[in-house]
């Protein structure tokens, strides 16, 4: 189920991408030829008026097909269509049309961080927490969420574990911790020597009080006496308001750390690594449904927000390069010439392309161990 979720997750942005761009586009006139999920060869199409409905064999996006948006192809086209040709209408209004899909993307990115800083769900927060390190969405709580073996803890505390006492006194985290790190070695201060008192645990487990006594040891590395075991966390509940300042921190930062990456790794083979293609992106968006929807919803806001921000990127065919030549053209009062175009876009669609090719390698090797 968490496979098919993720499925129709992506495609729906892919589609809402699309539907802003044909609804903007029938806002201001123009003549949509087709409105196709995925890319060609088609296997299944639909008339509708004068627009073609249409499903790809290839998933790797989408695209709506407006009525000259290559100026050429109006040579030969009936004047009364071609005065609804993409290129027959003022630059604002092809910007408006084009700044649609990537617009809705955001909106999408934005909404539903809002909604999950809302939910304060554990693992939506916690996810928003990455995009944004320097944002606090959760706080830990007096429940164990992990025992690291080899420590005290081993075999005497269990994941799930709530401390409702230590040293008879109510738990808290601070206090939790404090009452551990208080403690000393009976001898000399040495790396893994024993404390000179067991610190008495109430904790509630399946239900069931159960009493606990365990003895920390001195860690040498991080300089203080250890149980082992690690806090679990909740999320904070923001207000509407909150929630969406918090949101709109939280894609300034992802968007500028998404910018960055992409342009250390035309230049670092490590960077590169780091990428994913389409593969790679539903595998780890499969995983965040799988884990609850608070952390689902988080990382499909962010899939939103790096397809719209990856569109606006400024080069043919993708949306930020319509948008630079329809602003080039108001200022220079002219149009520019399409083989202009894409000689400049050229350099950009090699790099876009290596990248991907690298991202899908990437994949390649992570799904083959």
């Amino acid at each position: 189920m968490s496979w098919v979720l993720t499925i129709l997750g992506i495609v729906s942005l892919i589609v809402l991408h699309e539907l802003g761009h044909f609804l903007a586009a029938k806002s201001v006139g123009m003549r949509v030829e087709r409105f196709s999920l995925f890319f060609p060869p088609t296997i299944a199409k639909v008339r509708s008026g004068e627009t073609e409905y249409a499903i790809g064999a290839i998933p790797a996006g989408g695209y709506v097909k407006i009525t000259g948006m290559n100026p050429e192809e109006l040579r030969d086209t009936d004047l009364r269509i071609a005065v609804r040709s993409y290129f027959m209408k003022p630059p604002w209004r092809r910007i408006f049309v084009i700044a649609a899909g990537p617009a809705v993307n955001l909106l999408i990115a934005f909404l539903l961080f809002a909604i999950v800083a809302m939910s304060g769900t554990a693992g939506g927060a916690s996810t928003l927490e990455r995009l944004d390190p320097a944002r606090t969405l959760t706080k830990p709580t007096p429940e164990v969420a992990a025992v690291i073996p080899g420590l005290p803890a081993d075999r005497v505390l269990r994941e799930g574990d709530l401390i409702l006492k230590i040293d008879g006194v109510k738990a808290t985290v601070s206090g939790t911790e404090r009452a551990i790190t208080a403690d000393t070695c009976s001898g000399p201060l040495r790396n893994g020597c024993r404390g000179a008192r067991a610190v008495d645990m109430l904790v509630r487990r399946h239900g069931r009080d159960v009493q606990i006594r365990v003895r920390p040891v001195y860690d040498a590395e991080v300089g203080r006496m250890l149980v082992g075991f690690d806090f679990g966390y909740r999320g904070i509940a923001l207000s509407p308001a909150a929630a969406a300042g918090a949101s709109a921190g939280v894609m300034w930062n992802a968007t500028a750390e998404t910018v960055s990456g992409i342009a250390k790794a035309l230049t670092s083979a490590k960077e590169r690594k780091q990428l994913s293609s389409i593969v790679g992106i539903t595998t780890v968006t499969q995983q965040a449904v799988a884990a609850g929807w608070g952390r689902a919803l988080a990382v499909i806001g962010y899939v939103s927000l790096v397809l719209g921000v990856v569109n606006l990127f400024p080069f043919l065919p993708l949306d930020g390069g319509h948008i630079v030549w329809s602003l080039a053209e108001k200022l220079r009062g002219k149009r520019v010439s399409i083989a202009a175009m894409w000689r400049y876009s050229s350099v950009g669609l090699i790099l876009l392309a290596f990248l991907v090719i690298s991202g899908l390698s990437n994949d390649i090797s992570r799904l083959g161990g």
